[in-house]
Parts: C-alpha cells; structure tokens; sequence
C-alpha cells in the first residue's frame, strides 16, 4: 500500500490500531492469569472488557470510512508483548511479576494513547467527525486506565521484593 495521503495514513493508523486491540486482547488474557493479586487481575480483565468496545468501534469508524476492518501488522505492539514474554521466560518472583505486568500494561497504554491521539486530528481532517468521535472514545478509555495502572503501581507494596 502506498502512503501518500491523509486518506492513506489514516488507513494505515487505523488498520495499526486494529491490530494492536486484537493482540492486546490476548495479551490481556495472559497478564490477568500471570499475576497473584486481585486487584491487578481484575484490572486487567476489566480493560479486556474495553478492548473489545474498542475493537467495535474501530470497527464502526471502518464502516465510515467504507472499507472493510483489516490489520496492519502492529510491530510497536509486537515489540512490547516479546518483550513481556522475554522477561516472564526468566522466571521471576510473583511479585516481580505482578509490578512488571502493571510495567508492561502501563507501556502499552502509552503507546494505545499515541495512535489514538494521531488518528482523532487525521479524522478531523478527513471531515470524519463521527469517527473522530468514537476514536476520542477510546482514547478517553485508554487514559482511564493507563491512570487506574499509574495507581496500582504507585501503590505497590514492594516490600517483599528485595533490593539487591
């Protein structure tokens, strides 16, 4: 696919994002079951929940824009799950575990609230105020819970992982 337009960029970004949701759904699977502490999992399982709104509504934005949902593989997204992957391989303490899966999610919501936050001005742009809407949606979600993982991370009790 040639990217030369605002068209083709905003194609591109969304077909992006389309895929980072469907990895991070699977991903979200993996880091509600991989950690001991409730409150985490619970998290996790709750933005599962969201991910797959999200899902239905880049869906949605597909349908305004008149091209049927397709997935550019999303290699930021890629990056991050291996590297999540890589460090869980190394078998580390439950506790470690739990902090670095709240890590792990906190990243990918920062990544999530970039594509977001490129595609709305790209939506603007294109006279798509309805899909902008439902991008600004997921976004709102996205910073809820990247605010809900800040707090639960800021809140962990380290104390039974040692220092050295």
């Amino acid at each position: 696919m040639s990217v030369d337009t605002i068209h083709d960029l905003f194609e591109h970004g969304l077909e992006d994002i389309y895929h980072a949701e469907h990895e991070l759904l699977d991903a979200l699977s993996e880091l509600e079951s991989n950690t001991e502490r409730e409150e985490i999992a619970e998290a996790f399982a709750e933005h599962r929940e969201e991910t797959e709104e999200q899902i239905n509504r880049l869906e949605e934005v597909f349908e305004m824009f008149g091209e049927p949902p397709e997935k550019e593989e999303c290699e930021g997204i890629k990056g991050l799950i291996e590297e999540y992957e890589g460090f869980a391989s190394m078998d580390p303490s439950q506790e470690v575990m739990d902090f670095h899966s709240m890590a792990a999610a906190e990243k990918t919501e920062h990544y999530e609230i970039a594509a977001y936050g490129n595609l709305i001005p790209l939506a603007d742009q294109l006279g798509m105020d309805d899909a902008a809407d439902l991008l600004e949606e997921n976004l709102r979600e996205e910073q809820a819970a990247l605010d809900e993982l800040t707090e639960l991370t800021e809140s962990y009790e380290m104390d039974a992982i040692p220092a050295e």
